[in-house]
């Protein structure tokens, strides 16, 4: 029985997939806080589908995906903040015609041009085929993504609770919030090949969402979010090895269990909990009116 336990570890590609798996969930779960306490899980959501037409292209043109994905996701960034600075549209809005319009496009692309790799991949990874290069790659994005937020962390808070207190300070709120999505992209860009466009989302903002309900500081909403993205990762994947399934969409539904979990029985924000706490206090009120 343990052999059998042990088995995927012995595999090169399961190795290969189970570190390059827990080192984007690091990276993913430390931007996912500022994601949910900056409101930003459709952002996160326009930049991964908006990497498309950059990937499709790159492909097409013999370039590195990382490069087209990255500046298509830069552009996508771009344009969402400079229509929203320039018109009466709020910036969700502005996002949900960017980011569908330039995932459109991404579309007709891959019909036009004659590429090498499957739609199915880009959608939604290819974890399993990934080499050590690949892990080299994730690590140092995520050693670069961990690091510049731990430097910048305290301004990233102020910018995500109060940017309004930031400009008072003296903070330069337009340079933190674009520093941010620039990491934000960086991240989805490492995380395609692992879980894909249309899941990459779910590393994103499960893991910040469960840590908001486990926590009422910073540092253990991190702590919990990093937890709940690695473990989700690592039991995905080995899950997936025994039950012959899709490693990335498995990740992304133990996830989801996660946080149902999580909602329904968190010790401090959990719907149970909650809905005592409220039949405590009012009965402690119709006491005391008696």
């Amino acid at each position: 029985m343990l052999e059998l336990l042990l088995q995927p570890f012995t595999i090169d590609f399961m190795q290969q997939a189970l570190l390059t798996a827990v080192l984007l969930s690091v990276a993913s779960a430390v931007l996912s806080c500022f994601l949910v306490l900056r409101g930003w899980a459709l952002m996160g959501d326009a930049i991964s589908h908006a990497v498309l037409p950059g990937i499709v292209l790159a492909y097409a043109a013999g370039i590195p995906v990382v490069i087209g994905a990255f500046i298509a996701g830069m552009l996508c960034t771009l344009a969402t903040g400079f229509m929203t600075e320039n018109s009466r549209l709020k910036e969700d809005t502005v996002m949900g015609v960017v980011f569908s319009g330039m995932f459109a496009l991404g579309v007709v692309l891959f019909s036009f041009f004659t590429i090498d790799v499957h739609l199915h991949e880009i959608l939604f990874g290819d974890i399993l085929g990934l080499t050590w290069r690949d892990v080299w790659q994730t690590a140092a994005v995520a050693l670069l993504c961990t690091t510049l937020v731990w430097i910048k962390r305290k301004d990233l808070i102020i910018l995500s609770f109060d940017p309004q207190h930031g400009r008072a300070i003296g903070l330069s709120v337009k340079t933190l919030h674009y520093g941010l999505l620039i990491l934000l992209s960086i991240v989805i860009v490492a995380a395609l090949e692992v879980v894909g466009i249309v899941l990459v989302i779910g590393l994103l903002i499960a893991p910040g969402a469960i840590g908001y309900m486990m926590s009422d500081s910073f540092d253990t909403m991190l702590m919990y979010a990093i937890a709940s993205a690695v473990g989700a990762s690592i039991t995905g994947i080995l899950l997936s090895f025994s039950l012959d399934s899709a490693p990335a969409p498995t990740i992304v539904l133990m996830l989801m269990i996660m946080f149902v979990l999580v909602f329904l029985f968190a010790p401090v924000h959990g719907l149970i909990r909650t809905k005592r706490r409220a039949r405590l206090s009012k009965a402690g009120v119709e006491s005391s009116i008696q």
